[in-house]
């Protein structure tokens, strides 16, 4: 499947006066954590139309926030606490703590319409949507259902933590996104390591679960109603 939306990607202007690109978003972050981009880039987004200094579009802002402390990801890329902020789960964690709590997580980006994890492979990692849309569907009968989408903040895949079980559904990017991974390993050791820091995460996951079972009730009974008003 294609769309226009797929085509939008960002130029940009080298301290050399070449224009590179057109590059999509995934890319376009990794030059900025590897520094070929700064506050001083000038970047041309397909989308606005327009060119703008790097920390004046909304996709990389949050990596040009002076006033924010930032931290190092397992993986060795640098995520700002502001962008972290935007984590619904880790949203009572200090600055210090949420730097802490990123040493165990990777960056991991995925392109518009790729797969970030299938329905039936073995689950070792939950991912939070840190920018861009991902959408978690079925495939029935050869025909997908979209069973919720998902923003900055959001997460999934979070029961792999815990059962590492095949994944029960496919997650896809609706646009380029950044995702952070945690892994079952990685979470097995901050729990020995950090408790402090897994306490409040778990904390944070069971809310999460319990308004989604309670909304998911709700509909049910709705649909239930629903059918017996119509008999």
């Amino acid at each position: 499947m294609a769309s226009k939306a797929a085509s939008i990607g960002f130029k940009v202007w080298g301290p050399d006066n070449v224009v590179y690109g057109p590059v999509e978003l995934p890319e376009l972050v990794s030059w900025v954590q590897s520094k070929r981009i700064t506050a001083d880039t000038w970047i041309f987004c397909e989308k606005d139309d327009k060119w703008s200094k790097a920390p004046q579009l909304s996709e990389l802002r949050m990596f040009f926030n002076p006033k924010s402390t930032a931290g190092t990801s397992a993986s060795g890329d640098t995520v700002p606490t502001a962008a972290l902020r935007h984590l619904k789960i880790l949203a009572d964690l200090s600055d210090e703590d949420l730097i802490r709590f990123l040493g165990f997580m990777e960056v991991h980006t995925a392109r518009q319409w790729a797969p970030i994890v299938h329905q039936g492979d073995h689950g070792d990692a939950m991912f939070f949507v840190l920018d861009g849309e991902v959408r978690v569907r079925l495939i029935i009968s050869g025909k997908e259902s979209t069973l919720v989408t998902l923003g900055p903040g959001d997460f999934f895949g979070e029961v792999a933590l815990f059962d590492q079980g095949p994944r029960s559904a496919d997650v896809v990017a609706n646009s380029d996104a950044v995702l952070l991974k945690i892994s079952h390993e990685a979470f097995a050791r901050m729990s020995e390591a950090a408790p402090d820091l897994a306490a409040p995460f778990l904390i944070g996951i069971g809310k999460t679960l319990t308004a989604r079972i309670r909304a998911d009730n709700k509909r049910y009974r709705d649909s239930v109603l629903l059918a017996r008003a119509a008999q």
